[in-house]
């Protein structure tokens, strides 16, 4: 009876009675919203290994680097956590170099990671042989990249840089390389 002014008591108590359901109607609703789980965009995929290329953007004090290489890499995803395990290998491109990583990923959407990983790279050192991409003395790496699930199928395309810290014997600098290539989800 809102609205409705044959007694104004009568009034008054239909007006506060709408307006209590209303208020009681926007409490519920936003303690639900309240207590709701934030929703998180999950990545549609996991744990990978591919192939592809590494191309080194430094050089030592003797200028040797900074050459083509192949690259084999590998993800594995722990469930439950934004958090990665992986590994490139670094094969026929002067010495050859392992870095593994643990990364801290960021879905994008449910496709796209962003991420970003910590670890070590452990280079060969052959006097013959012109440093890894990655230099050629066991270093710390920082690896930004980001990985991209093609849809409707069990292929990953991967791409990151790997930044390692004093990685030259002859110079100590730091070698920067990039790497990018296809993998298999599993």
């Amino acid at each position: 009876m809102f609205g409705w002014i044959d007694r104004p008591g009568r009034w008054m108590a239909s007006r506060w009675m709408t307006a209590g359901a209303v208020g009681t109607a926007i409490a519920i609703a936003g303690a639900h919203l309240l207590s709701a789980a934030p929703a998180q965009a999950q990545a549609a995929y996991g744990s990978y290994v591919g192939i592809g290329g590494a191309l080194g953007l430094t050089e030592d004090d003797n200028d040797e680097g900074g050459g083509f290489s192949v690259v084999v890499a590998g993800r594995y995803k722990l469930l439950e956590l934004p958090i990665s395990l992986r590994a490139q290998a670094f094969l026929f491109g002067g010495s050859t170099a392992i870095v593994p990583t643990v990364s801290y990923d960021y879905p994008l959407n449910f496709q796209t990671d962003l991420y970003v990983g910590a670890g070590l790279a452990f280079a060969g050192s052959d006097d013959d042989d012109d440093p890894s991409p990655v230099g050629d003395t066991t270093s710390f790496v920082i690896q930004p990249g980001v990985d991209y699930a093609l849809p409707d199928s069990n292929l990953v395309i991967f791409g990151n840089a790997i930044f390692a810290f004093d990685a030259y014997e002859d110079g100590g600098g730091t070698a920067t390389s990039i790497q990018g290539g296809v993998g298999y989800q599993f």
